[in-house]
């Protein structure tokens, strides 16, 4: 590896380096928009009106998004075991094709059912989904348990925040 070139690492370069063009005078820069998703609960009670409340997005109940729905999809389901055992399913309907045509699915969020930890079956479980889609965990919210969903989503969720452009 060359150093002192300011290129960085000959390996990653194909070609010379130029600098990004620059916007002409009076443009308004480009800024990436958020994606947006639509929240699809496994089973009642998952937390998806909570969720869209707090992360925006589209809240589509128990049912597919509809057509003016965003195509993406978050699964989401509670930590108890009949939660974890809507996922899977859900999960496969995508993989075989089954899902309505033109949706996607993304992540699965757990959302806690409890405060503290996940008794060891149910972190069994929850492992054997993180091996086949990204998931993203959801602690117990007591505010929100309350109706309070104002403030700052949990610190645990920044990586569901940064997906949904949910960050403050």
């Amino acid at each position: 590896m060359r150093t002192g070139t300011g290129q960085g690492p000959e390996i990653w370069l194909r070609g010379p380096v130029t600098p990004p063009e620059a916007d002409p005078p009076g443009a308004v820069p480009a800024r990436a928009t958020a994606r947006r998703f639509s929240w699809v609960g496994l089973h009642g009670g998952a937390g998806v009106s909570t969720l869209a409340a707090v992360y925006g997005g589209h809240d589509c109940g128990r049912s597919w998004p509809g057509p003016d729905a965003p195509p993406s999809v978050l699964l989401v389901a509670r930590t108890h075991a009949a939660g974890l055992d809507a996922v899977l399913p859900a999960v496969d309907l995508f993989r075989r094709g089954e899902a309505p045509q033109g949706l996607d699915l993304d992540a699965v969020v757990l959302v806690a059912d409890a405060p503290g930890r996940l008794p060891r079956p149910l972190a069994h479980r929850v492992r054997l989904i993180e091996q086949l889609i990204d998931v993203y965990r959801v602690p117990w919210v007591p505010d929100w348990r309350l109706g309070d969903l104002g403030g700052r989503p949990p610190r645990e969720t920044e990586p569901l925040a940064r997906l949904t452009g949910a960050q403050r």
